[in-house]
C-alpha cells in the first residue's frame, strides 16, 4: 500500500482542462509507488515557490563517463535531511534506440518491466536528441537497470560534452519520399563515434540526425551540428494517370492555393497544354485534356510541398543523394542557428560512399574538438572563425550553393577570373 499522498492543489488545476495531463500518468504511478509520492509533492512544492530543486552530482555506470543524467534534491529539513525522502534521487538513464526507431512490441513490453522494477515506471520515447528516457531511478538501482536493459542489447547514450545519440527518420523502411539509406548512414556514423558518445572529451556536445528528403522529420537543419538531408539532383518524376485522379477529386481551387501559389520560387506554373514547353530542366504532367503543370526543376528548392500534396502524382527525382548541413542548434551563446550548406550533394549508395559521409564526419568533428572554445556549439565555432576557415580545415572545395545570402554590391573585380577558369577546368580535365 502506497504511502498517503500529498496536498497537490497546483499541480491538480493542471487536470482540470480538456486535453490530457502528464499529473494524472504520474498519480496513476503513484498509485502504487511510495517514490512517486514524494515526486509528486517534490513538483507541488516547486510550483508553490517557482523554483527548482534538483541539482547534478556524479552518477554512472561502470565502463562509462556519460549517459546518466543525476538528479538529487535540494529540499532540505532543519536536520539537512530531504523533506521527500523517497524521491531524494530522481537519476535519468539515457538509452540509444535503434536507427530508425524500430521496436516489437515484446521489447516495449520489457523495457515497462524493468523500469518498473527499478525506477519510476515514466519513461519518454524520445528527447530532443533521440535518446529512451528512462526517468527516476536511485543511485542504488542505476547499474541494475542499465545491467538488463544492456542484456536486450540497448546501450547508453550521450550526455556532457560528447558526441550525443543521433536520430533518424523511419525512412528506406517506410516512406516512399525518402532518398537514401538513413538507417544505414545512421549505424554507419554511431558505430564509428560510440567511445565519443560514452567517454565525453569534446568541448560541448555534437549532434548527428538524419532525414531522407526535405520534410525533416528528424529537425536536423534547426537542431544538429550535422545533419544529412535527402534529396535528388534530377528532374522531379511525374505520374499523369495518378495526376488526372488527384485533379478529378480535388479540382482547380486547391490545385492553384494549395500547389502553384504555394511553391516558394514559383518552379511550378498551370498551363494549357498546347502552351507546355520542354527542356533539359522542365517537365510536365497533364491534369486533364487541356491543362497541365509545368515545372522548371530548375528552380525548385525541393522543400517537398507539392510532393506532399500530391504524392505518386509527384516524387523526388531517381538520380537521389543528400546534402551535408553543418552548425545547427537552439539557442546558447548566439542564438538559434539553421545548418550551413558544405555539402550540396553526395551520392549514398554504395559502400564507398558511406564510408565517404563517415570520413567527412570525422574531419568535422576532429576540426570542432580542436578549434571549438569550451561550452560552444559547432554553428558558433563557425561563426566565429568564419565559414571559409572552417571549410578548409575540413578539406572541403568551396561551392557557390553554400551561400546563404546574395551579394549586396554588385561591383565585382575580375582580375585573375581567366586563370581561375583555366584552373578548375584542369582540375576536373584531371
Amino acid at each position: 500500500m502506497a504511502k498517503k499522498p500529498h496536498d497537490t492543489p497546483n499541480l491538480d488545476q493542471l487536470e482540470a482542462g480538456p486535453w490530457p495531463s502528464f499529473v494524472t500518468g504520474l498519480k496513476r504511478l503513484a498509485a502504487d509507488k511510495d517514490y512517486m509520492v514524494d515526486l509528486l509533492g517534490h513538483l507541488e512544492h516547486s510550483y508553490q515557490t517557482r523554483k527548482g530543486y534538483w541539482k547534478g552530482g556524479t552518477v554512472g555506470v561502470f565502463g562509462y563517463g556519460g549517459g546518466v543524467i543525476p538528479r538529487f534534491t535540494e529540499i532540505k529539513d532543519e536536520h539537512d535531511q530531504p523533506v521527500f525522502k523517497d524521491a531524494a534521487e530522481f537519476h535519468t538513464l539515457r538509452v540509444m534506440p535503434p536507427a530508425g526507431m524500430h521496436y516489437t512490441t515484446d521489447i516495449l513490453r520489457k523495457f515497462c518491466d524493468i523500469w518498473e522494477k527499478y525506477g519510476s515506471g515514466l519513461i519518454a520515447f524520445h528527447g530532443q536528441s533521440g535518446d529512451i528516457m528512462f526517468q527516476g531511478c536511485t543511485t542504488e538501482n542505476v547499474q541494475k537497470a542499465f545491467d538488463e536493459i544492456n542484456a536486450l542489447g540497448f546501450d547508453l547514450g550521450g550526455a556532457g560534452p560528447a558526441v550525443r545519440t543521433s536520430m533518424s527518420c523511419v525512412g528506406h523502411a517506410r516512406c516512399e519520399q525518402s532518398c537514401y539509406d538513413e538507417a544505414k548512414a545512421h549505424r554507419k556514423i554511431i558505430n564509428a563515434f560510440l567511445d565519443d558518445i560514452h567517454r565525453p572529451a569534446l568541448p560541448y556536445k555534437f549532434k548527428f540526425k538524419f532525414s531522407g528528403c526535405g520534410n525533416d522529420c528528424m529537425n536536423s537543419i534547426q537542431r544538429s551540428d550535422m545533419a544529412v538531408i535527402g534529396t535528388w539532383r534530377d528532374n522531379m518524376q511525374t505520374d499523369e494517370a495518378l495526376a488526372k485522379k488527384w485533379f478529378a477529386k480535388h479540382g482547380l481551387s486547391e490545385l492553384v492555393n494549395d500547389v502553384v501559389n504555394r511553391c516558394p520560387t514559383k518552379a511550378i506554373q498551370l498551363k494549357e497544354i498546347k502552351d507546355v514547353r520542354s527542356g533539359p530542366n522542365l517537365s510536365s504532367v497533364a491534369l486533364n485534356d487541356s491543362q497541365a503543370l509545368e515545372i522548371n526543376n530548375k528552380d525548385c528548392v525541393r522543400c517537398m510541398h507539392c510532393i506532399n500534396v500530391m504524392t505518386g502524382a509527384l516524387a523526388p527525382g531517381k538520380d537521389r543523394g543528400a546534402t551535408i548541413l553543418v552548425g545547427g542548434k537552439r539557442t546558447l551563446k548566439i542564438g538559434d542557428l539553421m545548418g550551413t550548406v558544405v555539402v550540396p550533394f553526395m551520392k549514398l549508395e554504395s559502400d564507398e560512399d558511406f564510408d565517404k559521409l563517415l570520413d567527412l564526419a570525422k574531419r568535422i568533428v576532429d576540426f570542432f574538438a580542436e578549434n571549438a572554445l569550451e561550452h560552444e556549439r559547432c554553428g558558433e565555432m563557425i561563426e566565429r572563425i568564419g565559414l571559409v576557415n572552417f571549410l578548409e580545415g575540413v578539406e572541403l572545395e568551396i561551392d557557390p550553393n553554400m551561400v546563404s545570402a546574395p551579394r549586396t554590391n554588385p561591383y565585382v573585380r575580375t582580375d585573375g577570373w581567366d586563370e581561375e577558369v583555366a584552373r578548375i577546368r584542369a582540375k576536373s580535365a584531371a
